[in-house]
């Protein structure tokens, strides 16, 4: 049911944003609906609220619930890009000084020419007059084509915002009739205890040794040593068998005997009465006390608190908290710990377990241990015991050893992935069963609690709502891809999971590494890359199967792909395959092309395969997100000219190329993320490039920045490499840098030798880029003298 009530509670969320821009909510509300704009807002968050509840409840499992979204879900999605469409023709009237995409009345009485457009089809809002291919060589009339057909437009927005109304009222009739305490979901997890189950440690000899020395060598009161790692990576394993090492406790002459042992189990309820009270039971009282068990049963914190304390005060102990899921704050967990402090003897310990970085961060006195995937040579001997135990059948080497190394390869070194599938190979030691859980990859369908994917689920499971949606992209690239900030970034804005005004409130990629989930990394430059944790890519790719595809294999079936995929990218090898050819035709009658909201081309191919996922595509019409590599002006999609609701496009080229980029590329009014850097063509930029006002961040090579004409049109502009004054060029005047406030990072300033007035300068503002980290100031060598007022005038803001 996650797959319906997520893309209902976002598409709502994107509908909702349409109808605040203020042209769009004016001509919704001159359609006499019944409800203004701002009715139909209020019902649509009231709607996102309650779906919102339903993601951590479990009342997604009613079939009714299921149907309703399904419908709200194609209305939503039709009456969005009705909005985007018509908030599309408002920008070029804006631009163009027309007035086509104005409200209802205003064209009635002003444009009586626009009933001639009734007949006009149900399927389109705007007709192109020309099919020809948009490249290199588009002229400006192109523009021209995009024709807005008012009667239509107002009765299909009509239609589908009364239609969303009705279904809200329907899902907010069930879901409000729900009883509260259905609305909740407890996650429980499996209580382990201290005692080995695995005799022996694969592949962390060394790591034990380092381990079991840095316990020895602590001479505080009292250490915490986190041990952190996502599931079924063996953070468990390892520390049962550092607890029950012998040397650590057998010696009662040795100076770092343990004379106390406690393993507690904590799982996902971190309550510190509860946690105190066990640990307490595991702690023999004293003489004092004799054998009443009055400590352990009280209720007061206090109490329990001050018997932890006394029976400890001369004992050095070690404390083993194992699977904990979150604590709530630093005092929380200052509170638990607090009764272990007050001991007289130094050297004693707490080990902690845990999936989530953060926690380990909250809770370390020490450094955490961080356990990855085994070396593929452990992780093979660890996968043949756990298929074979001690008995390998007489046709293993000849028939099955290299098929078991194919699959061992895949498993990412994990440890729970070796037991997941060793069970599953157990089964059938036939070369032919062993065959088909290579290539259908069956572990990732096991559904057990103590199999690979089900354990990794659960942490997905546990994350806030936004963070799942966020991390289910993470899918479309390929595996070990380094991410950076601002390209996942980016792309959550443009498909509608974050609002592009919000998006220094949260950086979404750290808070994944806080869960568990993204390891950081630090490229040679000194920027944050990100990368998916070995089989997350996997969980990654199987949460959101319905929405998601990445085709990077030759031989994918299209017949296996739900039609439900919005969000499509290509990452096969450059090779030309007929089987391929057969599938991608097949997928065209799989998916709804026209209706894909993401497509990903992510590196160039040669001339034949171009030409296959170009004809593939050609259909695509609604969207937000392209990524290709062009070698030729042939290479544009079919209908790159058409895209109106584009927010984030990246355009690569081969290194020798000359083209240029396409004239029509500046009538993508909605873009808000254009990336260049990857584009190794001319650096002339379109004439009216200024036309794209609501772009946001151009990321391109130094050379094109100076290129953009009347730059300060495009006041979202978070980065401008270089702006160069040009004496006799309008537009390029220094006076366009005023209206950019919001630059960041660095900006070079060229040709300020142009620059005669004080008034010139000073109308720049530079002093209110409050974000700008550098700044660059250049004149031409043969200017002699410049002018103090001149100087003071281009003074920044004071914390450059």
């Amino acid at each position: 049911m996650a797959a319906a009530l997520g893309p209902a509670t976002k598409l709502l969320g994107k509908v909702f944003t349409m109808l605040s821009a203020a042209p769009v909510a004016a001509y919704v509300d001159s359609l006499e609906l019944g409800k203004n704009s701002e009715q139909i807002k209020a019902k649509l968050a009231h709607t996102r609220g309650l779906l919102h509840n339903a993601q951590v409840s479990d009342v997604g499992r009613n079939p009714g619930l299921q149907d309703l979204l399904l419908a709200l879900s194609r209305n939503a999605d039709q009456a969005e890009d009705l909005l985007d469409e018509l908030h599309y023709f408002q920008i070029h009237d804006k631009l163009h000084g027309t007035s086509n995409a104005t409200t209802q009345a205003n064209f009635l009485r002003h444009g009586r020419n626009a009933l001639r457009h009734t007949a006009t089809s149900w399927a389109a809002c705007f007709s192109c007059s020309s099919a020809q291919d948009d490249s290199d060589s588009a002229s400006a009339n192109d523009a021209d084509n995009l024709h807005f057909q008012p009667v239509t437009m107002s009765r299909k927005i009509k239609s589908v915002l009364q239609d969303i109304q009705t279904q809200c009222d329907s899902v907010s009739d069930l879901l409000g009739n729900i009883p509260s305490n259905s609305m909740a979901v407890t996650l429980h997890r499996p209580q382990i205890g201290s005692t080995i189950i695995q005799d022996t440690l694969y592949g962390r000899r060394d790591t034990f040794e380092e381990t079991f020395n840095r316990i020895i060598s602590c001479k505080q009161t009292v250490s915490v040593l986190p041990i952190v790692g996502p599931g079924g990576i063996g953070k468990t394993t390892f520390t049962q068998h550092l607890y029950n090492d012998a040397r650590l406790y057998n010696d009662t002459r040795a100076e770092n005997h343990f004379e106390v042992r406690v393993w507690v189990c904590v799982s996902t309820d971190f309550d510190v009465l509860k946690l105190t009270r066990e640990i307490l039971g595991c702690i023999l009282a004293t003489e004092e006390e004799g054998s009443s068990g009055v400590a352990n049963e009280t209720l007061n914190l206090d109490q329990l608190q001050l018997s932890i304390a006394h029976r400890l005060k001369s004992k050095r102990y070690l404390i083993a908290l194992d699977d904990i899921w979150k604590c709530n704050s630093e005092d929380q967990w200052k509170t638990l710990l607090s009764p272990f402090t007050k001991g007289e003897t130094k050297g004693s310990l707490v080990l902690v377990t845990t999936r989530f970085p953060r926690v380990a961060c909250m809770v370390k006195t020490v450094d955490p241990l961080e356990l990855r995937g085994l070396k593929s040579t452990d992780f093979f001997t660890l996968f043949e015991a756990c298929v074979f135990a001690d008995h390998k059948p007489e046709q293993y080497e000849d028939e099955l050893a290299d098929i078991a190394r194919k699959i061992a390869k895949k498993l990412k070194g994990s440890p729970l992935a070796a037991k997941t599938v060793g069970r599953l190979l157990r089964r059938d030691l036939s070369q032919k069963h062993w065959d088909g859980v290579l290539k259908k990859h069956e572990w990732l369908s096991l559904e057990n609690n103590d199999d690979i994917m089900p354990s990794l689920k659960i942490s997905y499971d546990y994350l806030p709502f936004d963070l799942r949606k966020c991390f289910s992209y993470f899918g479309l690239f390929p595996e070990d891809h380094r991410f950076g900030n601002s390209e996942m970034n980016h792309l959550f804005v443009a498909i509608g999971i974050t609002d592009s005004t919000h998006q220094v409130d949260r950086n979404y990629l750290e808070e994944l590494v806080d869960n568990g989930f993204l390891m950081k990394e630090v490229d040679y430059r000194g920027r944050n890359k990100y990368v998916l944790h070995d089989l997350m890519h996997q969980l990654c790719r199987s949460v959101s199967a319905q929405e998601c595809l990445n085709i990077c294999d030759l031989d994918f079936r299209a017949d296996a792909i739900p039609q439900s995929v919005r969000h499509l990218s290509i990452t096969i090898e450059n090779r030309y395959d007929e089987n391929f050819e057969e599938e991608m035709c097949k997928l065209r009658g799989r998916i709804d092309i026209g209706n894909l909201r993401t497509l990903m081309i992510l590196r160039g191919y040669e001339e034949r395969i171009t030409k296959l996922l170009n004809d593939s595509f050609k259909e695509i019409n609604s969207l937000r997100v392209l990524f290709i590599v062009v070698n030729s002006p042939e290479s544009f999609p079919h209908r790159f000219s058409k895209l109106i609701h584009l927010q984030y496009l990246k355009i690569g080229s081969y290194y020798d190329s000359k083209m240029r980029l396409p004239s029509t590329l500046s009538r993508f009014y909605h873009l808000k993320f254009l990336d260049l850097d990857d584009w190794h063509g001319s650096s002339n930029l379109p004439e009216d490039f200024s036309h794209l006002e609501n772009l946001h961040d151009f990321h391109a090579k130094s050379e094109l920045h100076p290129n953009i004409r009347n730059v300060g049109k495009i006041k979202h502009l978070r980065r401008l490499r270089e702006f160069c004054v040009k004496k006799e060029s309008m537009g390029f005047e220094l006076t366009e840098l005023g209206a950019l406030t919001k630059l960041e990072e660095e900006l070079i300033i060229r040709g300020l030798e142009h620059v005669a007035t004080k008034e010139e300068a000073t109308a720049a503002k530079l002093v209110l880029k409050m974000n700008l980290t550098e700044l660059k100031l250049l004149w031409d060598s043969d200017r002699r003298t410049i002018g103090a007022d001149i100087l003071d005038s281009l003074q920044p803001h004071a914390n450059l």
